[in-house]
């Protein structure tokens, strides 16, 4: 499913060396409580915590791919502490000068990417509640700005709010 609307959102996260947080899975993975549990859990025991967003702009300006690009280099920029290696998750190298690697499905195979997707969903998330006191009739706390049936109608009797993604909102406005 895709987000309709919002910014990226991209998390970088060093542990501590041997460190393991009980509990730390693919965000997709785990319940809204379980997240912002571990998020305050991985905020605590983190040697670094850093966060990229690209706002719904430079999402319609360069697209999506780049602009979670972009917000991922931020993400890493943003450390306190320079990592000397970095994990990506995907397939996609990003323009940093750092030695880095990607791993395909890295959530499931790193603990730190699992804090970061953990830390940059919980971010994200609360953006949208937020959005949703500003926006109530289209349902962000419940949708999180997916494409659902809910979303999807709210959109086409109300419209695009400037936090719309519009690019993605096209074959149905």
């Amino acid at each position: 499913m895709v987000h309709y609307v919002g910014p990226v959102v991209a998390a970088a996260v060093i542990l501590p060396k041997n460190a393991h947080i009980e509990g730390v899975n693919d965000s997709k993975k785990l319940s809204e409580k379980k997240r912002e549990l571990l998020y305050q859990v991985i905020t605590k025991e983190a040697v670094a915590v850093g966060v990229g967003i690209k706002d719904v702009d430079v999402i319609e300006s360069v697209n999506i791919l780049n602009a979670t690009k972009l917000a991922m280099k931020e993400a890493i920029n943003n450390l306190k502490v320079k990592p000397d290696y970095v994990l990506i998750d995907g397939n996609q190298m990003i323009d940093i000068d750092i030695k880095a690697e990607t791993v395909v499905s890295g959530d499931a195979v790193s603990e730190s990417i699992a804090a970061a997707s953990i830390i940059a969903k919980v971010t994200r998330d609360k953006m949208l509640y937020e959005y949703d006191k500003m926006y109530p009739q289209y349902g962000f706390a419940k949708n999180k700005g997916y494409g659902t049936k809910q979303h999807i109608e709210a959109i086409k009797k109300y419209g695009l709010t400037k936090i719309h993604r519009e690019s993605f909102c096209k074959k149905f406005i």
